[in-house]
């Protein structure tokens, strides 16, 4: 795991914007539907060497291929995974929040205007919703699609002046939610199977050299999502899972890996978004040895206390957002340096690589913030980054680029 021995760091959560001529492409094989894959394989390469390009031209230290062989961070474990079965009609795991029910005109408003975008964008008409139930033994099925990420990686990053890079994947919890079990016993034993499958991907990205970011969204979001359960009930149900993530984490080495919860897109209220302080200590119990999380939108910015209060690892890596995926406006830079700063007062400067709040493109559907607008957004957080590096070491940091 790289930090910042010598500067700030700065790296991001995944998903950058995808240009609109693979979006078709991704969402026929993600989907499941017949698809050309020497074409797909061609788009692909040459969008990952462009993001990949254009992240180390910016000074993004450590990079990644921008999810642009998958759909969104999720659709694609269905490919990935045997023992799945599609069904005839639309799965619902997205019930009412405890959000949409302290704002139903501001959701219902929301719903109104996705629509319409989908009804007017050609690509978004052709997406078919996942719908595939567990229905047999699961196991790992997707070794000819990792082996083609990290190649594709690998290639992309021949002459490019980067410090490191990572390769996101999908946890075993947010799989248990998207395909449901109509097989296995109890929803242990549905974990336990869904981790031993991802253990093949986890290890595959490792064993090509990369840092495995682990995608978790849900473990933040199980609150509001279930508007009857305690927090008590909430703490049970993320310390299960937490012990999930770990099971397919074994074998794997602990300083290879960086973990990801979020609150989802969800550009809303989030009045009930969970609070940091009732989860950090289970979050932590993760096998990984760097953090991201949100730290820079309204919500959550306040939050940097809850770190400064908690018992951490003497060799935690913190990856704070500095930069939101949420907020349509583009941070200034000094504002980044700030934050930057709050957290190497935390844990040091060697310890704090600078981030951003969630991806800024979780799927093939569309941006959480205009495309220009997320770049921007990446630009300010290298100039931030620099900032403080030049008042935590005192000195100007160097350009990679």
């Amino acid at each position: 795991m790289k930090r910042s021995s010598e500067r700030i760091l700065t790296t991001h959560v995944g998903s950058l914007p995808r240009p609109a001529g693979i979006v078709a492409i991704l969402s026929e094989k993600d989907a499941g539907r017949a698809y050309d894959r020497a074409r797909f394989e061609r788009e692909i390469a040459r969008s990952v060497a462009d993001v990949v390009e254009r992240q180390a031209r910016l000074g993004i230290d450590i990079v990644n291929d921008g999810e642009h062989s998958k759909s969104s961070f999720a659709a694609y474990g269905q490919t990935r995974l045997a023992g799945l079965r599609e069904v005839s009609k639309p799965l619902t795991y997205k019930g009412p929040t405890r959000d949409s029910l302290a704002f139903p005109d501001v959701y219902r408003e929301a719903a109104v205007m996705n629509g319409a975008r989908r009804a007017g964008d050609p690509d978004q008409r052709r997406r078919r919703t996942l719908a595939a139930v567990c229905a047999a033994p699961v196991s790992y099925a997707g070794q000819a699609e990792v082996a083609f990420d990290v190649a594709c990686l690998g290639e992309a990053l021949r002459g490019q002046n980067v410090e490191d890079a990572f390769v996101t994947a999908i946890s075993p919890t947010n799989l248990e939610l998207y395909h449901p079990d109509e097989y296995y016993r109890s929803d242990d034993d549905y974990l336990e199977a869904l981790a031993d499958a991802m253990n093949v991907e986890y290890r595959a990205i490792v064993d090509a050299g990369f840092i495995l970011q682990i995608d978790d969204p849900r473990l933040a979001t199980h609150y509001n999502r279930t508007p009857g359960a305690s927090l008590a009930e909430c703490r049970s149900f993320m310390a299960s899972r937490v012990e999930a993530v770990n099971h397919a984490l074994r074998g794997v080495p602990r300083e290879k890996v960086r973990f990801h919860t979020c609150y989802s897109v969800n550009v809303a209220p989030r009045v009930h978004d969970w609070e940091l302080r009732h989860y950090l200590d289970l979050m932590l119990r993760v096998r990984a040895q760097a953090f991201t999380f949100e730290a820079a939108n309204p919500r959550h910015e306040h939050e940097w206390i809850v770190w400064k209060e908690a018992k951490l690892p003497d060799d935690i890596v913190l990856m704070p957002g500095v930069v939101s995926h949420c907020v349509h406006l583009v941070e200034h830079p000094e504002l980044v340096a700030q934050r930057i700063e709050r957290y190497a007062a935390i844990v040091g400067r060697e310890n704090v690589v600078a981030s951003n709040d969630c991806g800024f493109a979780t799927s093939a559907a569309g941006d959480e913030v205009h495309p220009d607008v997320a770049w921007a957004k990446l630009a300010a957080m290298v100039e931030g980054a620099r900032i403080a590096t030049a008042r935590l070491w005192g000195r100007q940091a160097r350009s990679h680029g």
